[in-house]
């Protein structure tokens, strides 16, 4: 697959937003790997899909919460693709339920799959990143004002340390010119909780759920905005302000 495009790896990217951003990055001229931990199917056919727009993708099975997955799965993109210009830590798993039900277990498994996977891809990409790299993390609306969520607290520890890493990494590697910056959507049209559309109203002052396109476009400016790193921006229609 080793050839002249630049290359974007995107987490969680068979479906849904990250189905989205893969397609969006392959019309940008990227070649892309996909990153998918069960939807074996669909990670197949996108890849196909962008395969036929005349650009180069892959799919490649790989848990971000297992270090040494990952480990193995960048070894193979350094040995397959050769470099990584972008990449996308898309993977969110999401346990809406109340805190006084959470377990350890879940609280574990949300931790190691949201903000340790994340940590495992930053830190095997970046040795294949040239100068104007791009990291794009996915958080969630709301982050830059810390308030009690007593439903899914685990996602939303987990993004908030996400944050945390965004804003380190994103100093931490800008003598390299590499850029990291986060885009964190609130209510999407194909969210698991999304409220009856007479209601979003209350919760979102623009009235509308979000569309996967929405995010994508915030993507696209991080992508070309040279001079912006370290920033998280809400795509949520004024959710959480």
């Amino acid at each position: 697959m080793s050839g002249s495009a630049p290359v974007a790896v995107v987490t969680g990217g068979a479906r849904r937003l990250g189905g989205h951003l893969c397609t969006m990055l392959a019309a940008r001229g990227y070649d892309v790997v996909i990153f998918y931990l069960r939807s074996t199917a669909a990670a197949q056919a996108l890849a196909q899909q962008i395969e036929g727009t005349g650009r180069r993708a892959r799919a490649r099975a790989v848990d971000v919460g297992v270090e040494a997955q990952v480990a193995a799965a960048f070894a193979e993109v350094a040995r397959t693709e050769g470099r990584v210009d972008v990449l996308v830590n898309n993977v969110g798993n999401y346990n809406p339920q109340d805190i006084t039900a959470l377990t350890p277990a879940v609280w574990d498994a949300t931790l190691a799959t949201n903000l340790s996977g994340a940590y495992y891809c930053c830190f095997h990409a970046l040795p294949l990143m040239p100068a104007e790299g791009n990291i794009i993390n996915i958080g969630m609306a709301g982050l830059n004002g810390i308030r009690a969520n007593t439903r899914g607290a685990d996602y939303y520890v987990s993004k908030t340390g996400l944050l945390s890493l965004t804003r380190s990494l994103a100093a931490g590697y800008a003598d390299r010119h590499i850029r990291v910056n986060m885009v964190s959507p609130g209510q999407l049209d194909n969210s698991v909780d999304l409220p009856p559309p007479h209601e979003m109203g209350l919760t979102v002052p623009l009235g509308r759920a979000g569309e996967l396109r929405d995010v994508a476009q915030a993507v696209e400016y991080l992508l070309d905005a040279r001079y912006v790193t370290g920033v998280n921006i809400d795509i949520a229609g004024g959710y959480r302000l």
